[in-house]
């Protein structure tokens, strides 16, 4: 059972009356119940990603004790670009906030967000498993090469993740540039 199905059972008898009832209600709830399930998932994200952090920063410890002070600054700057990514995923819009708001996004493009965000867990993945290469490979002669591609992916995670503004205006539709993960 998929976030949003969990969300729609827990509604209330009430609200599933009022949905009955008042016309544009059943609409209106549904993507409140879509924003709902973005919002968690995004949560989820940003904690993994909080996660992935914290190996990154025990790696830059690793690098210290083992003397290579010459990957310090490329470290530093994936450091740099996940706490970024944390913070504009845990931010992150997710449509007009109102049942009269002037912005309309429609049910359509609030699916392809969640979709896209939860697309974004596979960059979470990627740099996890280039943490746990380099942290196995610190003494090895590709070391400098394995934290460039935890860089880079920290990078392009902040990149693709520009895009998603283009889903809520209308501009982006998932699957057509979707990150290639």
């Amino acid at each position: 059972m998929s976030l949003l199905d969990r969300i729609k059972s827990n509604m209330f008898g009430l609200e599933r009356g009022v949905a009955d009832v008042l016309p544009g209600y059943k609409g209106y709830k549904q993507k409140e119940l879509r924003r709902e399930a973005d919002k968690l998932l995004r949560e989820t994200l940003a904690a993994r990603i909080r996660t992935v952090k914290t190996q990154l920063d025990g790696f830059q410890q690793d690098l210290i004790s083992t003397g290579n002070f010459d990957l310090l600054d490329e470290t530093g700057s994936a450091a740099t670009q996940l706490q970024t990514f944390i913070d504009r995923v845990r931010t992150a819009a997710y449509g007009y906030s109102g049942f009269f708001d002037a912005v309309r996004v429609k049910e359509e493009a609030l699916d392809q967000v969640y979709a896209f965000d939860a697309a974004l867990l596979d960059y979470v993945d990627r740099i996890e498993g280039a943490i746990g290469r380099a942290r196995e490979g610190i003494g090895g002669e590709d070391l400098r090469a394995q934290v460039l591609m935890i860089r880079d992916l920290a990078r392009e995670a902040n990149t693709t993740f520009d895009e998603r503004k283009e889903i809520l205006t209308g501009g982006y539709e998932v699957g057509s540039t979707s990150p290639e993960m």
